[in-house]
């Protein structure tokens, strides 16, 4: 495990102003979200980083990591679990580490870096366009356009007489904003850390920040998330932050398999499916047994893969894969279940992943109403 720190600011009570608790949580929630909710782990590691960068000496009051692990107890974040006699981390900590993991998303859509990217803090149900047509019966009053109203009317006005008639009214045309059901799959095989890299919390954040997102703003839209490796498993949202990598293959079939079985089970409209990976597919169920094969794309899992995406094409459940891997000979397979499902696909590096995911998820959720 590697950690990268500029100077520490040491003129303030902690960097931004932020009092030493609040200094200390933000690294905490960090640390415990690389850990997989270990406590005792990251607070080893936090230990640590305060003996190599002094982070609390620069602290105005004095205030030390026990204080720290003190008052966590005391706000309710951690708690000592008397059957597994250790620290464990509670319901307001996994909330709190979405909350953070859906601010940092959005300040980096904020900062622009990809150009393209809306930030949809306002959660409204209808988005105003420049285009008009005539009014219809029940369509709403509020979205009248007034200028062309009055230009269609003054052309049969005389300077005595305003003549309003129901077929000068212009409205505009609107995006609207539609219920979604969405499965997000996490790939958590062997190669999320691999090569010094952890891909891995990146996508455990992106997760934590859409389903934050989807509870706080989208009600009537619905997320379930599946972890995937040897096989595919539901997880619910209290557990994203702890997901921990394990010595898997690539069950990238029985993944799309189970998330195409939830939606099936969904009265939604729109569906769809949303997969973060950096692998090819290297094993499946077959005959009772587990078929791997790690050495290259094998044709026979491949295959297999691809049926499965014709079959969600046919159930309507566009499946759009975030592949968070440069590795052209993996790019070629995601271009070919891109194209067997009509779906879509993204090579994004790790900074990029929560723009993408969130300019998508947005994106299908909206449809023009003419």
């Amino acid at each position: 495990m590697h950690f990268k720190y500029t100077e520490w600011n040491k003129k303030h009570s902690g960097p931004d102003g932020k009092s030493p608790f609040d200094t200390l949580w933000d690294l905490f929630q960090e640390l415990l979200t690389i850990a997989g909710g270990d406590v005792s782990q990251a607070l080893r590691w936090l230990n640590q980083l305060d003996e190599e960068y002094q982070i609390t000496d620069g602290f105005e009051e004095d205030f030390g990591i026990g204080d720290f692990i003190e008052e966590m107890q005391e706000r309710g974040y951690i708690r000592y679990d008397d059957e597994q006699q250790v620290m464990v981390p509670t319901a307001k900590t996994d909330r709190s580490i979405r909350r953070k993991s859906l601010e940092e998303i959005f300040t980096q859509l904020s900062k622009g870096g990809q150009g393209e990217h809306k930030t949809p803090f306002s959660g409204k149900g209808l988005e105003r366009q420049p285009e008009t047509r005539s009014w219809r019966p029940g369509d709403d009053a509020s979205h009248i356009d007034s200028s062309g109203t009055m230009l269609n009317m003054l052309k049969h006005s005389s300077l005595d007489k305003f003549d309003l008639r129901e077929d000068d009214l212009e409205v505009y045309n609107t995006d609207h904003y539609t219920s979604v059901s969405t499965v997000l799959l996490i790939d958590l095989s062997h190669s999320m850390i691999l090569y010094g890299e952890d891909r891995i919390t990146p996508a455990k954040k992106v997760a934590m920040a859409l389903s934050e997102l989807i509870m706080n703003n989208y009600a009537k839209d619905s997320l379930d998330i599946v972890a995937f490796g040897n096989g595919a498993w539901e997880i619910e949202v209290k557990d994203l932050p702890y997901l921990k990598v394990g010595p898997y293959h690539t069950n990238t079939l029985h993944a799309l398999q189970k998330a195409r079985h939830i939606l099936q089970r969904k009265k939604f409209s729109n569906k769809q499916i949303f997969m973060i990976t950096d692998g090819k597919p290297s094993c499946m169920h077959e005959g009772g047994r587990l078929y791997k094969n790690s050495f290259g794309l094998d044709r026979k899992i491949v295959n297999k893969v691809l049926d499965e995406a014709v079959k969600c094409k046919r159930d309507r459940i566009p499946i759009t894969t975030f592949m968070i891997a440069r590795d052209p000979y993996l790019q070629n397979f995601v271009r070919d279940l891109t194209e067997a499902n009509s779906g879509r696909a993204y090579y994004s590096s790790l900074n990029d992943l929560g723009g993408y995911i969130f300019e998508d998820y947005i994106r299908n959720r909206r449809k023009n109403v003419k």
